[in-house]
């Protein structure tokens, strides 16, 4: 078939004064052909006439009129769930080969007579005058941690006139991932946009009781006053009015897939390496946004002299349980501080926990709700004086802190149901004082053995020690001279 280029060669060579046969070889067409062409004086495009005409007969005329009534009284009809009630309907009469001839008559009924659709309106984005962020899982990558699986999002921030964007890994959608997420982001960046767009999330927003559609929490309003930015959001439902974010979620997670698929595996040693690989996508999809974000930088706010602290405080007080609840969740403390007033301080995927001032405990921050973490080491001294208490214990299965200990209390339930409680709470009494990997290495040779780990069993074959000598720290006074030089 001859294309609108060779016919164009043809002409140039033509009005060269070449002879027709030699332009016509040189176009790659022979001399009849040019010929046409040269009489004519017209593209192939131009001659090639539009394919109104059926090659074979309609199968669905004589039932049109049936489904352009399906189809007026809900336009949102398929035509494959059409044509199955058309098999139904009339049976052995229209093949499967059909459906592709029902979908595009559905196709040009709806450009001809269906009813209008949204329509997108681009955007003229201004340099430095807003930034977008949001929350996205990448969970469908199947991540592994040290062979764990990481269950995770990603804190996606997005500068919609350059594109230049930043991650923060993070675990749920809380308020403290919002601030930590948005902070970094802005940090790295170096200056303030004047704007700050999210959906509706419920880190920034709340329901509104007396009116419809949602309003800025306390919290998320005071972040945006330390930076200066003005807080925005797209209305409920439509996800579209942050469409940069939104998009950049889509081929950022691409970009990591393919990165994934190139490395041929998906395992990270620790949590650090993984997130360093996460940074490095994102600088590598930035370097051709340089331009750009030079232009924005220019326009943007200063940074504040120091960051907003990214947590809340809570006042827990200690259960005689010695847990704490903390936004619906349970945490153990070791019970010395049954009574006692604390702290607590909530970052992202932490707690922290205060007396009077001092650190007392930290604890990895549980996901979800009703949920609770239990360290058998701050609770057993007393169980093993009450071992009663142990059968119908609320927490009983954080007492087992590996397979094996649960395996242990199984074999001696087995062996002896009055002794086994207070049998395996000497066990786990000794691995709190000492050290409970060798324990556990005791207690699976005992079962290897098929013996029954009973406490002098275990205790024997760990050969342990009560106490673990510490190594003795020596800690120089300062030299308070240098003070002195520094205000001189």
């Amino acid at each position: 078939m001859t294309r609108d280029q060779q016919v164009r060669r043809l002409m140039s060579l033509i009005k060269k004064g070449l002879p027709l046969a030699t332009a016509a070889a040189k176009s790659g067409m022979s001399e009849p052909t040019a010929r046409k062409y040269r009489r004519k004086a017209k593209l192939p495009s131009q001659l090639r006439k539009d394919h109104d005409w059926r090659t074979r007969p309609d199968p669905f005329t004589e039932v049109w009129p049936e489904i352009q009534q399906l189809l007026e009284r809900d336009a949102g009809l398929q035509a494959k769930t059409v044509f199955h009630e058309l098999q139904r309907r009339y049976p052995d009469r229209f093949p499967q080969g059909q459906l592709r001839t029902l979908q595009r008559r559905f196709r040009d009924w709806r450009a001809l007579n269906g009813p209008d659709k949204e329509v997108f309106f681009p955007q003229v984005h201004i340099p430095g005058e807003q930034c977008q962020s949001d929350f996205t899982s990448m969970n469908a990558l199947e991540i592994t941690i040290a062979g764990v699986p990481l269950k995770h999002l990603v804190y996606h921030f997005v500068l919609p006139y350059s594109n230049w964007e930043h991650v923060t890994i993070c675990y749920s959608e809380s308020f403290e991932s919002l601030s930590q997420g948005l902070q970094e982001a802005l940090w790295t960046l170096g200056a303030v946009p004047f704007v700050h767009r999210t959906d509706n999330l419920s880190a920034a927003t709340h329901e509104l009781i007396m009116s419809r559609g949602r309003g800025f929490t306390a919290r998320y309003i005071e972040l945006l006053n330390h930076y200066g930015m003005e807080p925005s959001k797209n209305f409920p439902g439509n996800a579209h009015e942050n469409g940069d974010v939104e998009q950049s979620h889509f081929r950022f997670r691409d970009a990591v897939d393919q990165r994934l698929r190139l490395l041929g595996i998906r395992e990270f040693s620790s949590l650090s390496e993984y997130t360093n690989f996460l940074r490095s996508i994102a600088e590598e999809r930035n370097v051709s946004r340089k331009n750009a974000l030079s232009q924005e930088l220019e326009h943007m706010r200063p940074l504040p002299v120091r960051r907003m602290d990214a947590f809340r405080e809570l006042d827990v007080t200690v259960a005689r349980s010695s847990v704490v609840r903390i936004l619906h969740n349970a945490y153990s403390v070791p019970s010395r501080l049954i009574g006692h007033r604390l702290r607590a301080r909530i970052f992202a995927d932490e707690i922290e926990l205060y007396y009077r001032g001092c650190v007392v405990e930290r604890l990895e921050r549980i996901r979800g709700n009703d949920n609770y973490r239990i360290d058998y080491r701050h609770i057993v001294y007393s169980l093993v004086r009450k071992p009663g208490a142990f059968q119908r214990f609320v927490y009983r299965e954080a007492m087992f802190p590996t397979l094996n200990f649960r395996k242990a209390y199984d074999s001696l339930k087995e062996k002896s149901t009055k002794w086994a409680d207070l049998e395996y709470l000497r066990i786990l009494h000794l691995a709190a004082r000492t050290l409970e990997s060798r324990v556990e290495a005791a207690i699976e040779k005992l079962l290897a053995e098929g013996r029954v780990p009973e406490y002098e069993a275990v205790r024997s074959i760990a050969d342990l020690v009560e106490e673990i000598p510490w190594p003795k720290v020596q800690i120089q006074q300062p030299d308070l001279t240098v003070y002195d030089q520094l205000i001189a």
